[in-house]
């Protein structure tokens, strides 16, 4: 899951903790990149899915994910990848 917005009156407190949880990597927890004001920011994460999970129930669990970090936002866009449609294509081996 991506999620693209800005955030509404982050204290300098809340500024210092989205640069620890800085980074680009999908984990559960989330991790986030922003702009050199702190003010706009991606947050991405990754949201386990059951079987018969689709894009609203990921949506709803990264909005969780985003809103156990406690900072005021606003989301402006979501993007959901669901791995379980990702087919890898193995090069063949030469002979």
């Amino acid at each position: 899951m991506t999620i693209r917005g800005k955030f509404g009156g982050l204290d300098d407190a809340g500024r210092v903790a989205v640069m620890a949880a800085g980074g680009a990597a999908y984990t559960e927890d989330g991790s986030f990149t922003h702009d050199a004001s702190v003010s706009a920011f991606t947050f991405r994460c990754q949201v386990p899915a059951g079987p018969d999970d689709g894009e609203d129930e990921a949506a709803l669990g990264a909005m969780a994910a985003l809103d156990a970090h406690g900072h005021p936002y606003e989301i402006l866009r979501i993007a959901v990848t669901d791995m379980r449609q990702i087919k890898i294509r193995r090069k063949g081996r030469g002979v």
